[in-house]
């Protein structure tokens, strides 16, 4: 045996060569996953906003005014009136216009029917305008909380107990081809804290549920929005671009959070629902056109320095 050939056999020799083809073998079969990855299409942002905003008008001027500014979509709201005047949008759409004269609305303005809010309204009066239309994301509360200060365990069966109360909601989204969203909220509302947030993702099994996400009430909680983001991943079907602060500075991009951070972490789940600036207490209908203007701008830059560069 030559010297060549007994170098090749050493010990050492051979255990480099077999580290080197392992190391050689993964990187083959690494090279699909990160190839598939570096050829994913880029995430989009999809931006809509709320009737809400225009309250005082009829659903008629609320569309126009929200088509006007160009967003791609509209959460109609239904019956509401904490926190200013009634609003009835969704009660005119569906008493006052009716469903073609509604459907043709939207397409004048470009507007696709992203989201109605039914928070006062029973989901039951709207679903077969909702599905007539073509379906959409149907936002609704959560229960509020039995007791104070409850276990892990107590926040478990709460939270099973309210989704089993969805049951026939669902069964009526299903039907009209929509999705329940449930928003969290402060306080007393059993869909509010992060570990009521893991609690809902971790019981949820429906396809047709999942969160509309409220980083108002998150920042109030003294928590991470973009936490709350991941946790909710892929049963994210609501997200409202909303700030805790006072008057249009719940905007983005009027009032103060960076929200570049908060669109990475969307993007990095491939949220695929809209992105909603939302604000209550809203002004008169012009200068709550001039804050949506600016608002809208700011989210396509945000967008622009967080996603694309």
């Amino acid at each position: 045996m030559n010297l060549a050939h007994r170098t090749a056999c050493l010990p050492s020799a051979c255990v480099t060569r077999r580290r080197f083809l392992a190391a050689s073998a993964a990187a083959v079969a690494a090279w699909p996953v990160a190839a598939a990855a570096a050829s994913a299409p880029r995430w989009e942002m999809k931006l809509s906003t709320s009737s809400l905003h225009y309250r005082g008008l009829p659903l008629v001027d609320a569309v126009r005014r929200i088509g006007a500014l160009g967003f791609q979509g509209i959460d109609v709201w239904s019956h509401f009136e904490w926190a200013g005047p009634l609003c009835e949008h969704l009660e005119d759409g569906l008493e006052r216009l009716g469903l073609e004269k509604f459907r043709a609305l939207l397409d004048e303005n470009q507007l696709t029917l992203t989201s109605a809010s039914c928070y006062s309204a029973p989901f039951s009066r709207f679903a077969r305008l909702l599905g007539e239309l073509g379906g959409c994301v149907v936002i609704r509360g959560s229960s509020n909380v039995e007791g104070t200060d409850i276990t892990a365990a107590e926040l478990t069966r709460q939270m099973r107990q309210f989704l089993e109360s969805l049951k026939p909601e669902l069964e009526l989204a299903e039907q009209s081809n929509c999705t329940l969203a449930i928003e969290n909220h402060s306080g007393a509302s059993l869909l509010n804290k992060l570990d009521s947030f893991k609690a809902f993702t971790d019981l949820n099994r429906h396809p047709r549920l999942g969160i509309a996400l409220a980083p108002y009430h998150v920042q109030l909680n003294g928590e991470s929005v973009e936490e709350s983001i991941r946790l909710a991943s892929e049963q994210l079907k609501f997200f409202y671009a909303w700030q805790h602060a006072e008057g249009t500075e719940q905007l983005p991009g009027i009032g103060p959070t960076d929200m570049r951070p908060w669109l990475r972490a969307l993007a990095d789940i491939r949220y695929s629902g809209f992105v909603n600036p939302f604000m209550h207490f809203e002004p008169e209908p012009d200068p709550m056109t001039a804050a949506l203007t600016e608002s809208r701008a700011y989210l396509l830059k945000a967008y622009a320095e967080a996603i694309e560069k």
